[in-house]
């Protein structure tokens, strides 16, 4: 395989800093560059996590089960009450609210923010009157503290609709900023106005000397037009062009003129903004490359340039807000980041394209901006908005059936804690199709484990009024952290059985921070499982950058360290192939999936454990099944209540040895392989 020149100059300065980053030995730095967009998102992060946790509290004190909506109470008049007390801390952060909407602002967009004004209707905040409170209008107290399902479902309708609206009116206005002409044009000006025939009053009065005539015109000047002898009677001075000068007053050529100058003043500002940017954010040749490599894994070439060429304006935003180039790898371990933030439209915390409205957070709003801007079939990702997400998890809901007798077992997890009878009804994955290059020896297998506290949990499912969860019944079903320890057992036997690695697997586990669990068999499963401590938030990505971690200490030598952006790996690099166990949505999932999207060298197979008859379970499963059919490097499997475990296991495992296979291949799979310590 012939090596990337930029790849073998970073490998050789990598191998003489003995494997790590050797300030002087190049000129990558890992001092990153920072911006008015990083500097607003440090303020921000500073108290993001705490005021979410805040009002996941409050939401959860007050009986609150829906994240979209905050508690209310029945009375304007301040108190002390936990709910005063969380808008008092909103309140506070007013500057953080103004600094980060400075910073990624377009032109001609106002501050606001849902803070109650005296005059409502004097308000900058589009939200403030034309939306209906989820608790309806007046009545006794007790009804102004619970949501109504009637009025939850008007204020979702309008929200959308007014999402909608002002998205679609926000992308005209930004495209109509765009430079009409190309700003990497230096003669543009000139080409521009000479097409205004424009003529001075001095070159009018000019008596046709000839050091004027035949000059080239100056660089940025107009260039000079025919005679004044030489002009019908009809476009000579007026004899009204004096006064008009007299008092300001200008023609229509010379507004047209000053309007073209602006212009063209206007995009070189924004061309010098851009090359300042990208010198600052990508110093140097492998930076450069890594950026480059990035932009290509994910498919975004095209559109990239299109945008640097002819919409300079939000090349620029998008620019400063990272989208063009690799997650950097210490936004893994932050608990918040420009990643992590929330958008919140009727709140006026904006994301950073101009359609930012309806999405979460900023990494689902970035996620849906590369999907709906890569090379390949055409057609629009579009996030389905909460309604449509909730029909289409009832029907997905909806197709789950008996799954196949064959592949019964006494030995199950429900069988042997006697949880219910029988199996729970499945969704049927899509027939096996390969996408990606099937397994091959040298290829590196390893699993990560969620272990946040939802994993020890008694398995609940919502309940539903329309679209307003309004409490929780328990599911007859093991655990998940049970059904995850039997499905792990049953896929390291096969896999040993397979390519006869007896000493095992890596395992690493995630909540809030990872750890490396060990090289775990059949034989020392049950020892490491004990040592295994279950609690905490769910945060793939601290458990990716782990696994990442792992598979390149075993492998740096055919890899490259970039302080900013972490492990790149080359042309040797073997393959990883991850087994991702979930229990439900990673906080930053979206990051996660995001990252997968520039990756050429992981092969990730999910595996989704669900409450029986969940809707958010197959609101996630969708989303998931969203990113595979998008993404070749990442397939998914999901199974709820009673779980088949042979049957989810035989489905891993074509996912990630990458072919179909057969049920007789997998039964001889199932043999105990023989351990040997």
């Amino acid at each position: 395989m012939k090596q990337d020149p930029s790849f073998t100059h970073a490998k050789a300065t990598h191998k003489q800093s003995g494997g790590k980053q050797a300030p002087g030995n190049n000129a990558t730095t890992s001092r990153r560059h920072v911006n008015a967009v990083d500097e607003a998102a440090t303020l921000r992060a500073k108290d993001e996590q705490m005021m979410q946790n805040a009002l996941q509290n409050l939401q959860l004190r007050y009986r609150i089960y829906n994240p979209e909506i905050e508690p209310e109470h029945e009375t304007e008049n301040p108190c002390s009450c936990p709910i005063h007390q969380y808008q008092r801390m909103k309140r506070s952060r007013r500057n953080v609210l103004e600094q980060w909407s400075a910073a990624v602002m377009y032109p001609g967009e106002k501050v606001y923010n849902d803070f109650i004004p005296r005059t409502p209707l004097f308000s900058n905040n589009p939200y403030l009157l034309r939306i209906t409170s989820p608790y309806g209008f007046g009545g006794s107290s007790w009804s102004r503290s619970h949501p109504q399902p009637s009025y939850h479902v008007k204020f979702i309708h309008q929200t959308i609709q007014l999402n909608n609206s002002l998205n679609h009116e926000a992308q005209r206005k930004v495209d109509a900023l765009e430079p009409r002409n190309s700003i990497w044009e230096d003669r543009v000006p000139e080409m521009a106005m000479s097409q205004l025939f424009v003529t001075s009053e001095k070159d009018k009065l000019h008596n046709g000397n000839d050091d004027i005539k035949g000059c080239p015109p100056e660089k940025g000047k107009l260039p000079p037009t025919s005679r004044n002898n030489d002009l019908p009677e009809s476009t000579k001075v007026s004899r009204f062009s004096a006064f008009r000068k007299a008092v300001g007053i200008k023609s229509s050529e010379e507004r047209a003129v000053a309007k073209t100058e602006k212009e063209y003043n206007k995009g070189l500002e924004t061309r010098n903004n851009i090359l300042q940017e990208e010198a600052a954010r990508w110093p140097d040749h492998d930076t450069r490359q890594i950026v480059a490599a990035y932009q290509n894994k994910v498919g975004m070439e095209t559109k990239i340039a299109h945008l640097r060429a002819c919409q300079p304006l939000q090349y620029l935003h998008l620019l400063r807000a990272g989208y063009f180039e690799p997650i950097p790898v210490a936004w893994a371990d932050q608990p918040s980041n420009i990643l992590t933030f929330s958008i919140e439209a009727a709140g006026g915390w904006r994301g950073i394209t101009p359609s930012w409205r309806g999405y979460e957070d900023t990494a689902e709003e970035r996620l849906y901006w590369v999907l709906n801007h890569r090379e390949g079939p055409a057609g629009v990702r579009m996030k389905p908005d909460f309604i449509s997400e909730m029909n289409m998890a009832r029907d997905r809901m909806a197709k789950a059936v008996e799954p196949p007798p064959d592949y019964y077992s006494a030995n199950d997890t429900c069988h042997l804690q006697h949880t219910s009878e029988g199996y729970s009804k499945q969704v049927m994955p899509p027939p096996f199709r390969s996408s990606d290059r099937p397994e091959v020896p040298t290829d590196d297998t390893m699993i990560l484990l969620d272990v946040s506290g939802s994993m020890d949990f008694d398995p609940l499912r919502p309940n539903y009024d329309q679209y307003l969860i309004t409490g929780y019944s328990h599911s007859t079903q093991p655990k998940n952290k049970d059904v995850a320890k039997a499905v792990i057992r049953r896929f390291i036997d096969a896999m040993a059985n397979h390519d006869h690695e007896f000493r095992g697997y890596d395992l690493v586990t995630f909540s809030s921070h990872a750890k490396f669990a060990g090289t775990v068999n059949h034989t020392n499963l049950d020892a490491t499982w004990d040592k295994v401590k279950i609690g905490g938030g769910t945060r793939v990505m601290t458990g990716w950058q782990r696994v990442k971690q792992r598979h390149f200490e075993k492998h740096s030598e055919s890899a490259i360290y970039h302080p900013i952006y972490g492990w790149q790996a080359g042309p040797e690099t073997p393959m990883l192939r991850l087994l991702l166990l979930l229990d439900g949505e990673a906080t930053d999932m979206d990051e996660f999936e995001l990252e997968l999207l520039g990756l050429s060298w992981a092969h990730v197979t999910i595996f989704l454990i669900g409450v029986d008859g969940c809707p958010h379970h197959h609101r996630h499963a969708n989303e998931l099944q969203r990113i595979s059919d998008v993404n070749h490097h990442v397939s998914f499997v999901d199974a709820q209540g009673n779980t088949p475990e042979r049957f989810v296991t035989h489905e891993l495992l074509k996912r990630h040895l990458g072919y179909d296979l057969s049920m007789s291949e997998f039964q001889e799979l199932e043999e105990l392989p023989p351990y040997v310590e």
